[in-house]
């Protein structure tokens, strides 16, 4: 089984959870394009890097999810990021060969998230996180401007199988 970006729950609402996410290491490629152009091209540079493209030509295991990031609404630039294995470290992991793959520390923090199956169209995922955002602002929850993408599921799984969250940056005291 494929390991998945660590959090606990801090509180469950009827239409998200709030989650405080542990600290994590991610592999990150910047892309300025269009939702679907960004991941496909981002993907293969991130899969090189966990697969031998970096300096010590070492492994590093697949977790899930991919994240897949905006920090505006309506921007054509995106971050697509692998978290990498629980337990990493930035200092000890090998350097990308591939300069557009950047490895960053993200601290903890908490954030809202909710699920939903299907293939995540950029559609489909801008409904559901203007949902989640909603459903925040009833709660009288402050909200980052990013939103992200969670895809857990490869892309020959069949889309109606498929799983995945939108995850926003939230600030609770």
């Amino acid at each position: 089984m494929t390991q998945r970006q660590e959090f606990q729950v801090i509180r469950t609402y009827s239409d998200f959870e709030v989650r405080e996410y542990l600290p994590c290491v991610l592999a990150e490629v910047k892309v300025s394009a269009d939702y679907s152009t960004a991941t496909s091209s981002a993907f293969s540079r991130l899969f090189r890097y966990i697969s031998k493209g970096n300096k010590a030509q070492e492994k590093i295991a697949m977790t899930a999810p991919v994240i897949t990031s905006s920090k505006e609404k309506n921007s054509n630039e995106w971050f697509v990021s692998f978290v990498m294995p629980s337990g990493s470290n930035f200092g000890h992991l090998p350097h990308p060969d591939d300069p557009q793959v950047i490895l960053r520390d993200l601290d903890a923090e908490t954030c809202i998230a909710t699920s939903f199956r299907g293939k995540a169209t950029p559609e489909k995922s801008a409904q559901v996180a203007a949902q989640l955002r909603a459903a925040a602002a009833k709660e009288n929850i402050a909200l980052s401007s990013e939103t992200r993408i969670c895809r857990f599921d490869p892309p020959f799984k069949p889309g109606f199988l498929q799983y995945n969250e939108i995850v926003i940056p939230a600030y609770i005291s």
